[in-house]
């Protein structure tokens, strides 16, 4: 499971904008495999910091990745799991819990969510812009649209002040 396009506009985008977007994308290939196969998150952790951040999938390299953001995520949805499903159902629509939503789906709406409640530092339309790029990059329908619809209602509802005007008087 890789996220070509996203790693390559990673390339692009500077230094430390590339090792954090290749740090949501081993953030959530982590979250993915612990999802599917059952293994502890620490474990899944232990395995991508040892092993998989040397690896180059489908010439992606996971090599650059921020390590600690790698891990603040990683732990954060490991730990705060229902708390950000919470998050997820009080925006997503009523016919949509977030347990009917793709796996692959949810797990990217939990770290873009996480990354908004816990990382105030982050800019909010660069955290939105970076997971609707990885549900593009993964998704071929109206994935990428969820994405950023679901992940801009909670920023304004976790950060209304990043949607502020300024006034010119």
């Amino acid at each position: 499971m890789t996220a070509p396009n996203t790693a390559k506009r990673a390339r692009k985008s500077g230094k430390g904008g590339a090792k954090q977007s290749t740090a949501r994308l081993a953030a959530v290939q982590a979250l993915y495999q612990a999802e599917l196969t059952g293994a502890p998150v620490e474990a899944v952790l232990a395995e991508f910091l040892a092993l998989r951040l040397g690896e180059e999938i489908d010439g992606v390299s996971l090599a650059g990745a921020d390590r600690g953001l790698l891990e603040l995520l990683v732990r954060g949805v490991g730990k705060e799991r229902d708390e950000l499903d919470d998050m997820l159902a009080a925006v997503l629509d009523e016919d949509w819990p977030v347990e009917r939503l793709e796996t692959l789906l949810r797990i990217l709406l939990r770290v873009g969510a996480l990354e908004l409640s816990r990382r105030p530092e982050a800019p909010v339309r660069v955290v939105v812009s970076e997971y609707v790029d990885l549900a593009g990059a993964f998704f071929g329908g109206k994935e990428p649209g969820l994405v950023n619809g679901v992940l801009d209602k909670l920023a304004r509802a976790l950060r209304p002040e990043a949607f502020e005007t300024r006034g010119t008087s």
